[in-house]
C-alpha cells in the first residue's frame, strides 16, 4: 500500500458537487493508493483512469448515485464507500443501451 500523499499535493480526486455521493479521480492512480477527498480517507480498490468514480458512502442498492449534484443513475447492487462506481454496480435512468447498464431494447 502506498503512503498517504503530502497535505499539498494536488487532490487525486474531487467530489464535484457538495450532495454528491462519488468522487472523481484526477489522474490515473493504482490499486492500494491511498487518498482523501474532502477529508474522507480512501484506497483505490483497483488500477483507477482518469475520471473513474468512487463512492464516498456507502449507497444502498436502488439508490441515486450523484454526480454534479444530479443523479447520473442508480445502484443496482449495495456499493460500499470507498468502491468504484461504474456499469457492474450503476444503471443509468437515462441510457436505454445494455453497455450503459440499461436495458436492452
Amino acid at each position: 500500500m502506498s503512503p498517504a500523499p503530502p497535505p499539498d499535493a494536488a487532490p487525486r480526486a474531487l467530489r464535484i458537487h457538495a450532495d454528491d455521493n462519488v468522487a472523481v479521480v484526477t489522474a490515473a492512480m493504482s490499486a492500494g493508493e491511498r487518498f482523501e477527498v474532502d477529508g474522507v480517507p480512501l484506497t483505490a480498490p483497483r488500477d483507477l483512469n482518469l475520471g473513474a468514480k468512487i463512492a464516498l458512502r456507502p449507497i444502498a442498492a436502488g439508490a441515486k448515485v450523484l454526480k454534479y449534484g444530479e443523479p447520473i443513475g442508480s445502484a443496482v447492487v449495495d456499493i460500499a464507500a470507498g468502491e468504484y462506481v461504474h456499469v457492474h454496480n450503476l444503471r443509468s435512468d437515462y441510457l436505454d443501451h445494455p453497455a450503459a447498464g440499461g436495458a436492452p431494447r
